[in-house]
C-alpha cells in the first residue's frame, strides 16, 4: 500500500520563514491537470486505487508517480484513453499541460512528463453481466 508521506519537495527561504510542499500536492495537481485534456477518459491507478474509490474516498492523485528534488521533478502519468482519440496527440496534450500546470503552481522545473497508456474506453458502452 501507498504510503502517504509529507515530502518536502521546495524549500525556499523567505523572510518571514521556508514554504514546503508535499510530494501529494505535486501528484494531485498532475492529475488533475491531465483529466482535463479531452480524450482522456481517466487515471488508471490499478489495485491501490481501486480499493480507495470503492471504500468512497476519491483517490485525486491516482495515477500518478512522482519524482522531486528541491527544484526539478519528473513526473509518470498512467491514463486511460477515448476510443477514437489519436493517442499521440493526446499523451503531447497531457504532457504540457502537467509540466504547465506544476510549474506554475509549485515553481518547480519539470524535467520530463512520461504518459503510459494503460487502456482504452468506449463511451456509450454498458458492459452487463
Amino acid at each position: 500500500m501507498e504510503e502517504n508521506k509529507d515530502i518536502i519537495v521546495q524549500q525556499e527561504k523567505t523572510g518571514l520563514g521556508s514554504i514546503r510542499i508535499a510530494d501529494e500536492v505535486v501528484r494531485i495537481i498532475a492529475g488533475l491537470a491531465a483529466t482535463e485534456v479531452p480524450g482522456v477518459a481517466g487515471m488508471s491507478g490499478g489495485i491501490v486505487g481501486g480499493i480507495t474509490e470503492m471504500l468512497g474516498r476519491k483517490n485525486l492523485s491516482k495515477g500518478v508517480k512522482v519524482d522531486v528534488g528541491e527544484k526539478e521533478a519528473a513526473i509518470d502519468i498512467f491514463v486511460v484513453v477515448e476510443y477514437g482519440s489519436k493517442i499521440p496527440e493526446v499523451a503531447s496534450q497531457i504532457q504540457q499541460k502537467v509540466k504547465n500546470a506544476v510549474q506554475e503552481m509549485t515553481g518547480l522545473n519539470v524535467v520530463e512528463v512520461n504518459v503510459n497508456i494503460q487502456g482504452v474506453t468506449f463511451s456509450g458502452a454498458e458492459t452487463k453481466e
